[in-house]
């Protein structure tokens, strides 16, 4: 298989052993990449990652530390990747359940002829899919009416990292929400069905976003404005697509 990483914080060593599990009981090598905690990066490396203008200009309120964490998280991933020699890379969050095919969905998605730049092997039961052909006898390869939102697992390529690390350094918005408007770095995200990823119940309990009071009527506008554009941008770029065949 290519590599394969797991995001996990110091903190969190029940759910690094229970991947560590996961991945055993699967035979499939994989390596611990330490989760970023935001706070004990100084400000000059803060800065160089998250930029408060392009958060205003592009989401509706600011991101909480683990919000951007997360995002850092993601960002060694890429760049673990380039720093090796490898065409692709799984990279997985450490609050997830893999399916029994779960290594031969990897070994057919480095295999298939399809361009991409990332396929998510976690989804919703019901995506809106736009096209889809056979992956592996029991998985298909989709492509998407509308990106979902989750990172918990997923493959990059090379080239699809390439193109993160160029485009969304500093961000402004999550990772999941910035990679639903991959039109802006032109993005190329399939998807399998059914997900071989899938949440572990340690997902309830998260290191991300606590408890907020209720958003005020301008947050509630900011948001709606940001779906408008996220709808609009999404159906204009993805009819100039072709489907998958």
């Amino acid at each position: 298989m290519i590599p394969l990483v797991f995001i996990n914080l110091d903190k969190d060593a029940e759910r690094r052993s229970r991947l560590e599990h996961e991945l055993a009981r699967l035979q499939v090598s994989g390596q611990r990449l330490p989760a970023i905690w935001w706070k004990l990066l100084d400000t000059k490396q803060q800065q160089a990652l998250y930029d408060e203008a392009l958060n205003a200009q592009q989401y509706y309120k600011p991101l909480v530390d683990g919000e951007k964490g997360c995002y850092a998280s993601h960002i060694a991933a890429w760049r673990r990747l380039l720093d090796s020699d490898a065409p692709a890379m799984v990279v997985l969050e450490d609050d997830v359940r893999l399916d029994d095919a779960f290594a031969q969905v990897i070994d057919a998605i480095t295999a298939m002829p399809h361009a991409w730049d990332m396929v998510k092997l976690m989804g919703r039961e019901h995506e809106k899919v736009r096209s889809a052909v056979a992956l592996t006898p029991t998985h298909q390869l989709i492509q998407y009416r509308r990106v979902p939102s989750f990172t918990a697992g997923y493959v990059i390529s090379r080239n699809g990292a390439e193109k993160l690390l160029k485009s969304r350094i500093p961000f402004g918005r999550p990772i999941d929400i910035d990679l639903r408007f991959w039109w802006e770095n032109d993005m190329q995200i399939l998807g399998v069905q059914p997900p071989p990823v899938l949440l572990d119940d340690t997902s309830l309990d998260t290191s991300i976003i606590g408890r907020k009071p209720s958003p005020s009527w301008t947050v509630r506008w900011r948001k709606l404005c940001m779906k408008w554009r996220l709808t609009q941008g999404n159906a204009r770029h993805l009819s100039t697509q072709l489907p998958l065949r």
